[in-house]
């Protein structure tokens, strides 16, 4: 195994995990946005405001995009597997 099947595999994996871990952040990232700017608009402080609602948003993502993240990470798992006996031999 060389220099470049460990950068192929390294650069493959974390394009994967952009991939998967994406559409969490960039829903957290718009709550977060909208509720800044509801605390902006009407003066309240309240940490807990921006806290709840990205948790459940998360939750919600992780309920309708999770199987879509099991099986993109399942098909890497089962390619990487399946491409041992050639990076070895």
């Amino acid at each position: 195994m060389d220099q470049d099947v460990v950068i192929s595999l390294t650069n493959a994996a974390m394009q994967l995990a952009l991939k998967v871990a994406l559409p969490l952040m960039l829903a957290g990232l718009a709550v977060g946005l909208i509720v800044s700017l509801f605390q902006a608009i009407t003066q309240i402080q309240e940490q807990t405001l921006s806290f709840i609602p990205k948790i459940m948003v998360t939750f919600a993502v992780l309920v309708i995009g999770g199987p879509w993240m099991l099986g993109q990470l399942t098909g890497y798992a089962i390619e990487l597997w399946s491409s041992i006996p050639s990076v070895i031999g």
